[in-house]
């Protein structure tokens, strides 16, 4: 621990005398909160304190304690730690502020008011006894900040159950309650702030710590949700469902839909892969003619099919019990147009480049496909815009994730290379065809991709006005280095 390092630490404890602050000393503690994070990445660094603030006071605290040493000593945000970007959410001897203590959600006026530490899980539970639904994470186990918990300060764009109805996650929140650099505790909507109401819709942790977040709700019902498993020889003509659902002159607004080519070692299916679709219809019908396409698509493993009626939060724990945690696990993600050559396409480059690394031990990879169709993308104008640059005059977008968890640390250089040289053939192979769309999903990035930069160089200009106007001295980009930074 460095000198400045310990200082702040001190600091800390002299104007928050009551704070919950686990050092290093605290041995069994500091391991199990160290630990927790979804992937070893996130694990492997070391903060010299674990900050868990138990209120906003507490937040902004530690802000303007931090403030006189932001050149000397580095901070994290984390929410519930499930962003696998190296250093998102963790900092190596410096300062990790855990939001996990930052509880409570509150029904009001139409909006539901969630505090920052919550998870999906425990906000689909509360609105399901009123009858409502949120525009929120497909997992039980994400937390609110930063959506599936890219531990930064604020949701980015991330597809949810109702993208294709209510557009973007960060679209639907109406208000920010935010620290700012000075200290300041400020809410953000279109009266009080707007331009940093904006920004924050996805400016990732560039522009302050925000500690609770207000979501327009709706009413909700159960839906009819789950898995479908099949065999790679019929993925094209799913490529070419899900382009002709999302080109339709009248696609549905109830669907969402995840398309995947998975491979893992415990399937106990050889050297070959599998596919799965995750299908999720908002309404209580059962085999609604949308979902057809994908419903009964031959061959199927139809003793994995797991298609019925359920509530929302019992779609969110299936999700959540398809993941792993506390693994080695890294995302990677590309944007390309709803073009069915380009999609097959990349999912057989995939495969080509997975050949070598299939014996790491513990590996489950995909190549999974998310749509942001058209109705998603208007949803962002017309609920008050943000700063992701995505036009839905240019047509429905698809992202391509690339998805690995592995269990061993020396296989870190294999998967990793795997994952980048598919990645660049996917690219180029789009770019090729006149198809790649330049943006890129922060919470599915690397850290040698450029999320911020694919927002477009006018929205890149409207986060760096709101950062030099809420944190002048730049503390959030000194001291905060984890995500994407608007002056690198």
């Amino acid at each position: 621990m460095s000198a400045r390092t310990a200082q702040v630490i001190s600091a800390l404890r002299q104007t928050l005398p009551h704070a919950h602050l686990v050092t290093s000393e605290a041995t069994e503690e500091y391991n199990s909160l160290n630990n927790s994070y979804l992937s070893g990445f996130e694990s492997d660094l070391s903060p010299a304190c674990i900050f868990l603030p138990m209120c906003k006071e507490e937040i902004a605290a530690f802000v303007r304690t931090i403030r006189p040493f932001a050149d000397d000593v580095q901070f994290a945000i984390r929410a519930a730690g499930r962003q696998p970007l190296p250093g998102c959410a963790n900092v190596q001897g410096g300062v990790t502020v855990d939001l996990r203590s930052l509880t409570g959600i509150e029904i009001q006026d139409g909006h539901v008011r969630v505090a920052a530490g919550e998870s999906w899980g425990a906000v689909y539970k509360h609105l399901e006894l009123h009858g409502l639904g949120v525009t929120g994470g497909k997992s039980t186990t994400c937390g609110i900040g930063g959506l599936a918990t890219q531990g930064t300060s604020t949701l980015i764009n991330g597809l949810s159950f109702y993208s294709s109805r209510e557009g973007f996650i960060c679209d639907n929140v109406i208000n920010f309650e935010v620290v700012v650099a000075s200290g300041e505790i400020l809410n953000a909507d279109t009266q009080e702030h707007p331009d940093l109401w904006v920004a924050l819709r996805g400016g990732g942790n560039n522009l302050g710590i925000v500690t609770r977040f207000d979501f327009r709700t709706f009413k909700q019902g159960s839906m009819y949700a789950g898995m479908v498993w099949y065999f790679r020889q019929s993925f094209p003509d799913q490529m070419a469902a899900l382009v002709k659902e999302l080109k339709s002159a009248d696609p549905s607004v109830e669907t969402h839909l995840m398309l995947s080519i998975a491979y893992a070692q415990v399937f106990g299916n050889g050297n070959d892969v599998i596919c799965l679709n995750q299908l999720y219809y908002t309404q209580p019908v059962e085999d609604p003619p949308v979902l057809a396409p994908f419903l009964h698509v031959q061959p199927q493993r139809s003793e994995m099919n797991s298609m019925k009626i359920q509530t929302l939060v019992e779609a969110a724990m299936e999700q959540s019990g398809a993941g792993q945690s506390m693994i080695r696990c890294l995302y990677m993600n590309v944007c390309v147009k709803a073009d069915v050559d380009t999609l097959t396409t990349g999912g057989d480059i995939w495969c080509e480049e997975l050949e070598p690394v299939k014996d790491a031990p513990g590996l489950m990879c995909s190549y999974t496909l998310q749509p942001y169709p058209v109705s998603q993308l208007q949803k962002s104008s017309a609920n008050g815009c943000n700063v992701l640059g995505l036009d839905p005059t240019n047509g429905p977008v698809v992202n391509v994730l690339l998805l690995s968890y592995w269990t061993d640390k020396k296989d870190d250089v294999g998967v990793i290379s795997f994952m980048q040289k598919a990645l660049k053939r996917i690219e180029r192979n789009a770019d090729e065809r006149g198809q790649l769309v330049p943006f890129i999903y922060w919470k599915y990035a690397f850290s040698d991709q450029e999320a911020l930069r694919s927002y477009g160089e006018e929205n890149v200009r409207k986060l760096q006005a709101a950062s030099r106007k809420y944190d002048p001295d730049g503390l959030f980009q000194k001291s905060c280095p984890g995500g994407f930074k608007l002056f690198k």
